[in-house]
C-alpha cells in the first residue's frame, strides 16, 4: 500500500493528522514544563532520561505521566 500525499487525504483525514499533531504537541509541552518544574526526587530515574524520552512520540510523555511521576 502506497503512502498518500496530503492533497490526497480526505479533509476529515487532514483534519485528524492536524488535531493529532497539536494533542502531541501540547502532551509534550506539558510534560516538559511538570519534568522542569517538577524536584528530582518526585520522579522515578534521571530527569534527563524522561526529557529524552519525550521524544519518542507519543510513547515518552505517556510513560512519563504513568510511570515516571511520583504524586505528591
Amino acid at each position: 500500500m502506497a503512502k498518500k500525499t496530503w492533497a490526497e487525504l480526505s479533509p476529515a483525514q487532514r483534519a485528524g493528522a492536524v488535531i493529532g499533531g497539536a494533542l502531541e504537541l501540547a502532551l509534550t509541552a506539558v510534560t516538559l514544563r511538570d519534568l522542569s518544574q517538577r524536584p528530582a526526587t518526585r520522579v522515578r530515574g534521571p530527569k534527563a532520561l524522561w526529557v529524552v524520552a519525550c521524544g519518542v512520540q507519543p510513547f515518552g510523555p505517556l510513560a512519563y505521566w504513568v510511570c515516571g511521576r511520583i504524586p505528591d
